[in-house]
């Protein structure tokens, strides 16, 4: 750690602005994954050229943040934001500044940053490090500490308080106690803070190794009952059986499963969400013991309610409250094949695996320990079974249509879809009576039960 190697195309565009006296430095997060030894995925760069000279030194110049001194060279393939020095003064929205100055040194464009491991500077060509703010050291000691004051930090941005406990989850840091303690201060300010925003911070903590560390953080420094009130509720809410942990921890060891799986962003959510409803149907029942009946449904209306609440992609919320509602299934081996058959219809065949990775995360959660091997084995080998010996599982699969039953004299109208629906009910349970004659016969029987009378 300490020896970086300065990438040939950085040293390239470099030499463009020192052939002209301009200095230029590779700043921000590709500098931290430097000294980590990772591979940096965005170089923003800082210069004391103004943006207009950028624009000239360059044939491919995008004006992508003009009003705050940033644009984007394009070169050799390569995108790289270039912003010159700056200050800024306040934020009246919470988020942006309201003014900027350009700054005369690295040194004062690096302190109006947020945190010290994100204030490094390494000058360009030769990679020479400025580090005002001794965040190299931070690095080093694996810790999150702010710039300067802390309180005034993340009162100029209400979005660096989340920050803060994502770099957490996302790096394995400790967050400096000075720092923690100032997040409370600071929250009327992130409340401002758009929610798009938040929710991106959100998915960037989900995506982390281990999600928990900074939802923990977030619970301890208040973020969390100011953004995600459903959570917290669930902290003290004690569970019957072989559950350990209360209904916040359980949920948070469910997440940290689904992520160390790799399991998708949905199922992620669902693992967090899949729960949040049981603080508010828990009741004793008559031998003392705490129930939770239908907790999922009232789990799956809180889940789209965050889901809207963030403006998280409609298809992204139907997707996880469909998994929060469809999780609390208990399949045994003496379940009849049309059984299977039915929750196949009632999951949805695109949703399976989703479902079993999101029960996975909730056996693991259970107890904090990896489920028997195989656990859901019997049942996915049963569905395997059923879905590969093509039996009708959906409206469509059936062996007649609705013009059929119109061509036998059933009414247009209402009747048609009833008569449809019982139908597949029949083939359900008698794969065989799926034939066109068989089905043909049933549908009379069924029309003439409703035309009775009439």
């Amino acid at each position: 750690m300490g020896n970086v190697v300065i990438h040939p195309i950085l040293k390239e565009v470099a030499s463009v602005f020192t052939r002209v006296g301009k200095q230029v430095f590779l700043v921000g997060g590709a500098v931290r994954d430097l000294f980590l030894g990772k591979e940096a995925q965005d170089w923003d760069l800082a210069t004391n050229a103004r943006p207009e000279e950028v624009t000239s030194l360059f044939r491919r110049v995008i004006p992508t943040g003009i009003k705050h001194g940033t644009v984007t060279i394009r070169y050799k393939g390569y995108s790289m934001e270039v912003t010159t020095f700056r200050t800024e003064s306040t934020y009246s929205d919470g988020r942006r500044p309201d003014h900027i100055e350009y700054a005369a040194t690295i040194e004062e464009d690096l302190s109006r940053r947020d945190l010290t491991m994100n204030a490094i500077a390494l000058a360009l060509p030769g990679g020479e490090r400025v580090d005002p703010f001794q965040g190299y050291d931070d690095i080093k000691a694996r810790r999150i500490r702010c710039v300067g004051n802390a309180e005034e930090r993340f009162r100029e941005d209400g979005l660096r308080p989340l920050r803060a406990v994502r770099f957490a989850s996302q790096l394995g840091f400790t967050v400096d106690d000075a720092t923690l303690a100032a997040i409370p201060g600071a929250l009327s300010t992130t409340a401002k803070v758009s929610p798009e925003r938040i929710r991106d911070e959100l998915e960037k903590i989900l995506s982390s190794q281990k999600p928990s560390t900074a939802l923990l953080l977030m619970e301890k420094a208040g973020l969390l009952e100011l953004l995600l009130p459903e959570l917290t509720a669930c902290r003290g809410i004690d569970q019957k059986g072989f559950h350990r942990f209360d209904v916040l921890d359980h949920s948070l060891l469910a997440c940290d499963y689904a992520a160390r799986q790799k399991f998708s962003h949905e199922v992620r959510l669902a693992s967090l969400f899949h729960d949040i409803g049981k603080p508010m149907v828990r009741k004793l029942d008559e031998t003392g013991v705490w129930t939770f009946y239908q907790h999922e449904k009232v789990s799956a209306r809180l889940a789209r309610n965050i889901g809207l609440r963030f403006r998280y992609p409609n298809a992204v919320i139907d997707r996880v409250v469909h998994l929060v509602e469809e999780h609390m299934f208990h399949y045994e081996e003496i379940w009849s094949d049309a059984a299977v058959r039915r929750l196949i219809i009632r999951v949805g065949k695109e949703y399976l695996d989703d479902i079993y990775a999101l029960r996975q995360a909730d056996a693991y959660a259970t107890a904090g320990t990896e489920p028997e091997p195989g656990f859901l084995a019997p049942l996915v080998s049963r569905i395997d079974r059923i879905l590969a010996q093509g039996r009708a599982l959906s409206l469509k699969d059936l062996a007649i249509s609705g013009e059929d039953l119109m061509d036998m004299g059933v009414a247009r109208g209402p009747h048609i879809g009833i008569i449809l629906k019982e139908l597949l009910e029949a083939a359900l349970d008698d794969p065989e009576l799926n034939t066109r004659e068989k089905l043909l016969e049933i549908a009379g029987k069924l029309n003439g039960r409703y035309t009775e009378g009439k």
